[in-house]
């Protein structure tokens, strides 16, 4: 399997990680490729050993962690899935202490540091957290794959889906990746809602892809209070399923959109939830445009560590899809499922209230060219690139 590694975007970082912090975890979604970066660096690393606690003889060796720890005293240990064992943070904290070294532990887990709430209790000013997304598309342009960004769009980036043989092939996993998260991997993390409910829930955000939460009418819709319906999205915000992305609040005297949005993060989960098969048939689709925004969305926010992400509405129709900030420092983007995009009037007045000056409207466009000064309509492999 390493022998066909396409390097990940955040490996680097998860190397200098290793040797600024005694321990690392890079968090993210079941079967994006955190135990192949893993196995990786753990291959290139003479020193280093790797435990799966899925798998249960490396799991029993673990009954008594400070004799197993003990007997490896300078190695660095990879413990993947480590939400399987939470209770394991209080240990290493005394491991790491005691050793008082850098490079001790690479963690991997599929739920969200707030569901593995030992680990910030246990080990703050010890561990560095990190998130491994699936593929980007910007990773794929330097791997040897044959993947265009149609194949990206469709298929999403999990590697087994967009890297399947042919099209049924990605479809087929991603039915069975869908049926395992809710029926296997949800209970596992402590979850006991009925997995046809939470299928339901989870067709029902495809189906508001990239609209305002409206917790009350979805817990309407399925037949929970807007408060159970709230505990839902947090569950698969917190396993990186969704994302909540907030409103822009400026200190503006601007009646302001206050709800935030939702969005499934990987394209080809939602396409599956939709039953969209084919780029054909999502070109013919009602959620054609809010997919482009996704696809498009999730690669600039991955490429832009350490900023906040919000989009921005006013109740008289000002809008942006997305504004990143850092400090003081603000970009905006609006995303357009056209060859020739025309931005609404809304958008350039959003640049103003907000004081923005560089904006990028990301559209499937052939070659990039500036609209207006500091506002460049550019493709998504262009912007990448570029930024």
């Amino acid at each position: 399997m390493l022998c066909n590694y396409i390097p990940r975007q955040l490996e680097p970082e998860v190397r200098e990680c290793l040797l600024d912090f005694p321990a690392v975890a890079v968090l993210g979604p079941r079967q994006c490729g955190k135990s192949t970066l893993a196995k990786r660096i753990v291959a290139e690393n003479p020193n280093a050993l790797y435990l799966d606690l899925e798998n249960r003889a490396d799991l029993a060796k673990l009954q008594e962690p400070e004799l197993f720890f003990a007997q490896y005293p300078d190695k660095l240990i990879c413990l993947d899935e480590i939400q399987r064992l939470p209770g394991i943070f209080t240990i290493l904290r005394s491991i790491i202490d005691q050793r008082n070294r850098n490079n001790q532990f690479l963690f991997l887990g599929s739920a969200s540091r707030d569901l593995i709430q030992q680990s910030s209790e246990s080990l703050a000013g010890r561990i560095a957290y990190l998130e491994l997304t699936p593929f980007l598309f910007n990773e794929l342009s330097v791997g040897d794959t044959p993947c265009t960004l149609n194949d990206f769009w469709l298929r999403g980036g999990f590697p087994d889906s967009l890297l399947a043989r042919n099209e049924k092939s990605s479809s087929r996993w991603r039915d069975n990746f869908i049926r395992t998260f809710l029926e296997r991997d949800l209970p596992q993390l402590g979850f006991r809602i009925p997995a046809a409910t939470l299928q339901r829930f989870w067709q029902m955000c495809a189906h508001s892809q990239g609209q305002l939460l409206n917790s009350s009418k979805l817990g309407g819709s399925l037949g929970v209070s807007h408060t159970t319906l709230r505990s839902y999205v947090d569950i698969l915000s917190e396993t990186y399923m969704l994302r909540i992305l907030p409103p822009y609040i400026p200190n503006l005297k601007k009646r302001l959109i206050k709800s935030p949005k939702i969005y499934l993060r990987d394209t080809g989960i939602l396409h599956t939830l939709l039953a969209i098969d084919s780029q054909d048939a999502l070109l013919g689709h009602p959620v054609l445009g809010a997919s482009w925004e996704t696809v498009a969305m999730e690669t600039i926010i991955a490429n832009h560590p350490g900023w906040e992400s919000f989009f921005y509405r006013t109740a008289a129709g000002t809008e942006i899809d997305l504004i990143l900030r850092r400090g003081t420092r603000k970009k905006a983007f609006e995303f357009k499922v056209s060859v020739s995009p025309q931005p609404a009037k809304g958008f350039w007045n959003g640049l103003e209230d907000l004081e923005i000056e560089d904006a990028w409207i990301v559209a499937p466009v052939q070659e990039s060219y500036p609209i207006k000064n500091n506002v460049i309509v550019s493709s998504l492999p262009s912007l990448v690139a570029a930024l």
